[in-house]
């Protein structure tokens, strides 16, 4: 039989989106790897691998103004290395690779990056990066941050796996009601779902214009999902509020916050409407919105091109306000094309993400490089 692999997760830490909801799905489904994290701050995500049986270490706060913590966190890091010696060290960013895998040079692990960002080849950590710790491989999570990787690391051969995303529990039909009315919509409400961090380029500000566009249309309620974790993100969230206000739509926007149940909720919606302003570079929320049966739409940009087929929803051109507003008054008045899209919503998610076939893949494109 062959030996598992362990792979040693070098990480921050400090936040949570679908990067951590995606080392979450790994540790799931773990296939025939094994996957170790160090990290550098305790929080949610620390919190959740342990909950589900992962080994965590913790590498202390990490400053690249303040070279000492480095220093200290790569003495850490080469001890973990060593204790467990590692099939290979996998970075999530330039930061993450500029502050670790040095450490995993200095061992001799081979050094992956995954890359969930399209690098420009200009910021000071890519540059940082390629002087001290090139990777042996890198792994994108769509083809558009393939594109872009080349800018940052020419030299590096780089592979697609569309990160792993589980289909949610399967969910009560006869709940349906309950939930939508817990939050302000009846039976016949269109329910339009964001489930985003609160960052500009998700597209919120976007979406409030279109619905504020469509105030004297009757019918609809939207869910705004998504806490705020650091401070411009509570600005923004301000910023928000402020617009549904002088929209005049705020009784029909509810801003719902961090939530345990967005599988639930987006269970009990009918649209899921993320405009966003940047590209992606893949979109773990979308994914999640299909395996709902959800139909989506968002912006012609990055990786959500990838996802997004005329089957399962719609793609709008950036920057043009008034095609989002007829994609949303389209679907909320055809009850018959939201349910053709969801249908198809869930087979579209399950074939760029099952988590059994992107582990296999993922196993697939180490082997090349993995000590073993």
């Amino acid at each position: 039989m062959t030996q598992p692999l362990t792979i040693l997760h070098a990480h921050s830490g400090n936040l949570y989106g679908g990067v951590e909801t995606m080392l979450g799905t790994l540790v799931r489904y773990p296939g025939p790897l094994i996957h170790r994290f160090a990290l550098c701050y305790e929080g949610r995500l620390a919190g959740e691998l342990r909950g589900i049986g992962a080994q965590v270490g913790i590498l202390g706060d990490v400053r690249f103004s303040r070279p000492w913590t480095v220093l200290g966190a790569r003495r850490r890091l080469a001890k973990i290395i060593r204790a467990h010696w590692p099939a290979a060290v996998m970075c999530h960013s330039p930061w993450a690779l500029a502050a670790f895998g040095p450490v995993a040079r200095a061992q001799g692990v081979p050094l992956v990056l995954w890359a969930h960002a399209a690098f420009t080849g200009r910021h000071w950590l890519e540059r940082l990066a390629r002087l001290t710790a090139m990777p042996d491989l890198a792994i994108c999570n769509s083809q558009y941050t393939r594109a872009a990787f080349a800018r940052g690391f020419p030299a590096t051969r780089a592979e697609v796996v569309y990160p792993p995303v589980a289909p949610p529990p399967t969910f009560d039909p006869a709940r349906r009601p309950a939930k939508r009315g817990g939050h302000g919509a009846s039976p016949d409400t269109v329910v339009i779902a964001l489930v985003a961090r609160l960052e500009r380029g998700k597209g919120h500000a976007a979406l409030l214009e279109a619905l504020a566009s469509l105030r004297d249309r009757p019918g609809w309620t939207a869910w705004i999902v998504g806490g705020a974790q650091r401070r411009a993100e509570d600005v923004y969230r301000a910023e928000l509020e402020r617009q549904t206000n002088e929209a005049r739509i705020a009784d029909r926007v509810h801003f719902l916050g961090q939530r345990d149940d967005v599988a639930a909720l987006l269970w009990a919606g009918d649209i899921y409407c993320q405009p966003n302003v940047q590209a992606d570079t893949f979109g773990i929320s979308f994914i999640e919105a299909l395996y709902a049966g959800l139909a989506v739409i968002t912006t012609d940009l990055g990786g959500a091109r990838e996802i997004v087929t005329p089957a399962c929803g719609v793609l709008v051109p950036a920057g043009d306000p008034p095609a989002l507003r007829e994609a949303l008054e389209r679907l909320m008045a055809d009850a018959g094309l939201r349910q053709r899209l969801r249908a198809a919503a869930p087979a579209r998610a399950a074939a760029l993400c099952a988590p059994d076939a992107a582990v296999q893949r993922l196993t697939e494109v180490l082997g090349g490089v993995v000590r073993r």
